[in-house]
Formats: structure tokens, C-alpha cells, sequence
């Protein structure tokens, strides 16, 4: 099946939300997200991408659907500017690359570099000096860790990504399993552009 990756924005962005929607809610619920979803949380999220004109959405489609979008803007325009702990980051510098989500039979077809090639370019093109992202920080030995579960670390940092020491973000949501929302720690990762 062909895929195609392409940026959207303006109307295009807004009609590709829901769909959008639809992967965070299915995608992170897998291992170290564990995030249980709902729609109305989703829609109120994702008004951010609509209501933000820097912001970008780069959507993988396939036989007219879309199975996976990575999402980015400014990170002084993002709510995570507000989330971040204690180091050394600029926020003013910063264009954030938030939720990459791809359907797991898409994967390892190089959809992952487009996503942040997409984004990357879209930085460029509005000035900023740095590309940044957050991970999920889960123990090694949660007891929801699939025994075949690969980190992401290689490729990002094959992509020139580190991590910064020292420059977290900490989140709530609520665990696939879990009653209510609890506190889950987030390191992030930049590049230079």
C-alpha cells in the first residue's frame, strides 16, 4: 500500500483533527504511553493545532486514510511551555514536535524521518534554532513493559536528537487500568536545526 506524507495546515489541518484524534487515542495506548483516551479530552486538546497559526500537522495517508500524523508548533505556544521542571531551555527558540502516531502495520517504511522531516523543514522556514520533543519516562521493570518493547532512542538519536539533561516536563493522564489521572514524567529530547 502507497503512503503519501504530506504537511497541513489552515482547513486541511482542521478536517484532519479527528482523525488525529482517533490515533492518539489508539496508538498511545500502547507501552510507555499507556494513556486512556477519551474523545472529549481530544477535541479540546487538539484546538490547539486549529487555533495556533504556526503550527503544523504532517499527515501519512494511505488508500485515502489517514494512519499516522506527527504535529508541531512553537513550544511558547504549546501548553507543555508551562509543564516544564527545573534546566536550561529556551522556550522562545524551541518549535516542539509533539505526538508522532503511526498504526503499527505502517511501520519501518520511513513515515517516522517524513514526520520529522516535515517538521524540521516547517522550523526552519518560520526561524527557530532548535527542534525538540518530550518521552515518556516509564521504570524498566513496569509491569505493563511488553518483553519485545524497542525503545525509540536510536532512531532519534540517528536523527541528532540528545536528551537534555536535566529538562523535564511532567504530565497527568490516566493509565490504561487506572481510576483516575496520576503525575508521569517526560525527558526532552532537541536537535539543533
Amino acid at each position: 500500500m502507497a503512503v503519501k506524507v504530506k504537511a497541513l495546515s489552515g482547513e486541511a489541518l482542521e478536517a484532519a483533527l479527528p482523525d488525529l484524534a482517533r490515533l492518539r487515542i489508539e496508538v498511545f495506548r500502547a507501552f510507555p504511553y499507556l494513556y486512556d483516551g477519551d474523545e472529549a479530552y481530544e477535541q479540546h486538546y487538539l484546538r490547539s493545532y486549529r487555533d495556533t497559526p504556526d503550527a503544523v500537522l504532517v499527515a501519512a495517508i494511505s488508500e485515502g486514510r489517514v494512519i499516522g500524523a506527527a504535529t508541531g508548533m512553537p513550544l511558547s505556544s504549546h501548553g507543555d511551555a508551562t509543564q516544564i521542571s527545573k534546566g536550561e531551555l529556551p522556550v522562545e527558540d524551541v518549535f516542539y514536535c509533539a505526538e508522532s502516531v503511526l498504526l503499527p502495520e505502517f511501520r519501518g517504511q520511513g513515515i517516522g524521518h517524513a514526520f520529522f522531516d516535515h517538521r524540521e523543514a516547517h522550523a526552519r522556514t518560520l526561524g527557530f534554532r532548535l527542534s525538540a520533543f518530550c518521552s515518556v519516562i516509564r521504570p524498566e521493570d513496569h509491569p505493563l513493559r511488553p518483553a519485545d518493547y524497542r525503545s525509540n532512542d536510536l532512531f532519534w538519536r540517528k536523527r541528532g536528537y540528545r536528551p537534555m539533561p536535566g529538562v523535564l516536563a511532567e504530565f497527568t493522564w490516566t493509565d490504561i487500568g487506572d481510576r483516575a489521572e496520576s503525575k508521569k514524567a517526560l525527558q526532552f529530547w532537541s536537535r539543533e536545526l
